[in-house]
């Protein structure tokens, strides 16, 4: 059984910043590709940055130059960093890991992290 845990979404005023951490637990022999993606009410789940194993990372346009992802592999957990934060960044937070267990290998979901972006 894997689990990812979300920490450090909140309330921040505009221009604001923010550090998510997503950390990922169980029976792991490996991670792959991890990302962040969120999902705004009304809207559907879109994919705000992601990072390869070898430290590739993609970012929406929305996003470039003021969010960074990073990942310490040796604790299988990844970060956001958002700064310059606007409302238009209010949305849920999850992150995302495709990992290998036992047997299997198959992306798994953290439970969401609120961001909220006050003007």
């Amino acid at each position: 059984q894997v689990q990812l845990v979300e920490s450090g979404g909140g309330l921040v005023q505009a221009g604001g910043s923010l550090r998510l951490s997503c950390a990922a637990s169980g029976s792991i022999l490996g991670i792959g590709a991890m990302g962040w993606y969120r999902q705004a009410p009304g809207e559907q789940r879109e994919l705000v940055a992601a990072i390869t194993s070898g430290g590739s990372t993609n970012y929406a346009d929305s996003v470039k130059g003021r969010f960074t992802i990073s990942a310490d592999n040796a604790k299988n957990t990844v970060y956001l960093q958002m700064n310059s934060l606007k409302p238009e960044d209010t949305a849920v937070y999850y992150c995302k890991m495709f990992v290998a267990t036992w047997g299997q290998r198959h992306d798994y979901w953290g439970q969401g992290t609120q961001v909220t972006v006050s003007s």
